[in-house]
């Protein structure tokens, strides 16, 4: 047992793998199985779950910058950019990053029959290539290697461009500041946010609550939900609760307990313990300091895998994630593996 951050962790030396699977809190794992006996034991009711789905919403809020009122709950990024997606004008101009996670550029190609054109560009040109541009769809962190957007700069030139960002690889590690500037903040919760699968946010500016299209309409996103289970008319929430799913119990029960604390912490610290292992592990590798607590390298994976060390293969290369549950033992352990 790992103690990290006021949480213990049920986890080995040697996890890597939180940019594919964030390994919750003991506290975490411990809500969602009490969930599951209440459920096997037909001890719950369906309005018991309300409660967590409004505690997580507002903890996401509180990483983001923003008010619960302008976030929407999902179950999987895709999802929720696709509500984006479909506010997009017939021949809109897309910018995505080059080789970004394909939950972010997919859903705006899937709409080129209206002529709406996705264009990708190197991250590093994003800033300056924007201004061509209608909307900007991007990663703040870059899932296959760690390399992070420019979001000051992005800010900058964001004038006239609708703005997506998708924070699911920075949020819970990197502090974001405040993030109300951009039209549309996704995040999913199974990684860094340490949550189970099945839960996603997106935070809406103020403008967007009334320009985009509630694709996924349906009882839970109605002014009151429990009002709305039956018949016409459209009776949505006049907030960004009109763009939420019907929520995965299970999943948001864990996040309730997980994205409060995460909140609570000094993201600051998170960022430093993260990055120092990161770059610590560098060091090792006689490679220079980077700036994220994803690092992409060249190594063996099968050895990584035969003495338990739990990473990722992407674009051809090892990727090892640094999470606050990690610890000087695990940069010895890779150390050892790949090194001596």
């Amino acid at each position: 047992m790992r103690e990290a951050f006021g949480q213990t962790f049920d986890i080995p030396a040697g996890y890597h793998n939180t940019a594919s699977i964030g390994v919750p809190p003991t506290a975490v794992a411990d809500a969602v199985e009490a969930a599951v006996r209440r459920w096997r034991s037909g001890a719950d009711v369906s309005t018991a779950f309300d409660e967590p789905v409004a505690a997580a919403r507002a903890a996401f809020a509180a990483l983001v910058g923003t008010d619960p009122s302008l976030v929407a709950i999902g179950a999987s990024v895709s999802q929720l950019v696709g509500i984006a997606a479909a506010a997009v004008p017939d021949g809109a101009r897309v910018l995505v990053p080059a080789g970004d996670f394909t939950s972010v550029p997919f859903p705006f190609a899937a709409h080129g029959q209206r002529g709406v054109k996705v264009t990708e560009v190197p991250l590093e040109e994003i800033p300056d290539a924007m201004r061509d541009h209608d909307v900007l769809a991007a990663s703040v962190v870059q899932s296959s290697d760690g390399r992070r957007l420019d979001l000051d700069a992005v800010r900058r030139n964001s004038e006239g461009v609708t703005v997506l960002l998708d924070v699911t690889q920075a949020l819970g590690w990197l502090p974001l500041g405040d993030l109300r500037w951009a039209d549309y903040v996704v995040g999913a919760g199974y990684k860094w946010l340490m949550s189970p699968r099945g839960t996603a946010w997106m935070a809406v500016h103020p403008n967007v609550v009334d320009r985009a299209v509630p694709i996924n309409a349906n009882w839970y996103a109605g002014e009151q939900p429990w009002q709305t289970v039956y018949g016409l008319p459209l009776r949505l929430a006049a907030d960004a609760r009109r763009f939420d799913l019907s929520p995965v119990w299970f999943s948001h029960v864990g996040a309730a307990v997980s994205l409060p604390w995460l909140a609570s912490l000094d993201l600051a610290a998170v960022r430093d313990h993260n990055i120092g292992l990161a770059n610590l592990f560098l060091d090792r590798l006689g490679r220079p300091p980077g700036d994220s607590a994803i690092v992409s390298v060249d190594a063996d994976a099968d050895r990584l895998s035969a003495a338990g060390v739990r990473h990722a293969v992407r674009a051809g290369r090892v990727r090892l994630s640094f999470c606050l549950s990690n610890t000087e033992e695990d940069v010895d352990l890779l150390e050892r593996i790949l090194i001596r």
